[in-house]
């Protein structure tokens, strides 16, 4: 099994504050193992863009994501255009990234992207 799956494999733990953000080696670390086109920026957050054929396809990854999140307990921004979605996803209530950011990119990852 390779990095990426193994933080898919693992849950969201939801954040209850007074912990430092993610910084330096220990997220290049996370990054290595997240790969797929993930952006670390500024050590604040993650972005990724994912492309799509149509609108139809983008918005049912767009729903996809959603649930996904909802189950998790973890929410990213989610911008839907036309054949295009973009997430962002950081930890809001330390302003800053965590491992559960890392795990997030890693489910949304394996979500179907087809129609």
């Amino acid at each position: 099994m390779n990095e990426s799956c193994s933080l898919a494999q693992k849950e969201c733990v939801p954040c209850k504050g007074g912990v430092p953000p993610l910084g330096g080696e220990p997220l290049r670390q996370l990054q290595r193992q997240l790969g797929g086109g993930w952006q670390v920026v500024n050590e604040h957050h993650l972005e990724k863009d994912f492309k799509f054929a149509d609108f139809r396809q983008a918005l049912d990854f767009t729903n996809r994501v959603g649930e996904l999140a909802e189950d998790q307990g973890h929410h990213p921004d989610i911008y839907l255009s036309w054949g295009k979605v973009a997430i962002t996803i950081w930890t809001h209530k330390i302003d800053g990234l965590t491992e559960s950011d890392f795990v997030l990119a890693a489910k949304i990852d394996q979500l179907p992207r087809g129609a």
